[in-house]
């Protein structure tokens, strides 16, 4: 399949995915995951604030800091690349850009034992369908950090999604009774 046919064949399931996913909202926990063995020990973990209808990650991040954790969320720069920030847990030192809301403060360049991304859908080969950017699939690429992706039940998929050389799959999906590894 050719990269045009492969970026509209997302587009038809980005569309269709957002429109269930209003659907199949739950306010939800995935604690869960603080449980799996690939959290064990590990102090440097990224994550993201989540906004609408995602999966709510304040208390996992929340959790995370108070186990000591040092917490990164991505922001957004020029182009649409991601750096990483250290948060603290503190409302006041997040912005709202847009829908988003991003970290306050210096960027680092952390060794990541732990990236929590968010997703619209996942196939049982762990390539994730996200909001069609590309920002993640850059960071991931560059870390050789333990990949979990955020998603509601049933937004895992059977059907193999379409891909192309740049997606990059994750190691695992966590709804918020599951943790499935690929």
């Amino acid at each position: 399949m050719n990269k045009d046919l492969i970026n509209q064949a997302k587009a038809k399931l980005r569309a269709k995915y957002r429109s269930e996913r209003v659907d199949r909202f739950i306010n939800d926990s995935w604690l869960h995951l603080l449980s799996a063995s690939e959290f064990a020990g590990k102090k440097s973990i990224a994550s993201y604030i989540s906004y609408e209808v995602e999966p709510d990650t304040q208390d996992l991040n929340q959790e995370l800091i108070k186990n000591g954790v040092t917490l990164y969320l991505p922001r957004m720069l020029t182009g649409g690349d991601l750096e990483w920030v250290a948060w603290n847990g503190d409302l006041s030192n997040l912005k709202k850009v847009g829908k988003i809301f991003e970290p306050i403060g210096e960027a680092s360049h952390p060794k990541l034992d732990v990236v929590i991304v968010p997703a619209l859908h996942i196939d049982q080969r762990g390539n994730r369908l996200g909001q069609g950017g590309g920002s993640y699939d850059r960071a991931l690429a560059k870390t050789s950090a333990w990949k979990v992706a955020l998603v509601h039940p049933g937004e895992i998929s059977n059907e193999p999604l379409p891909t192309n050389e740049f997606d990059q799959p994750v190691n695992a999906a966590a709804t918020p009774s599951m943790l499935v590894r690929f």
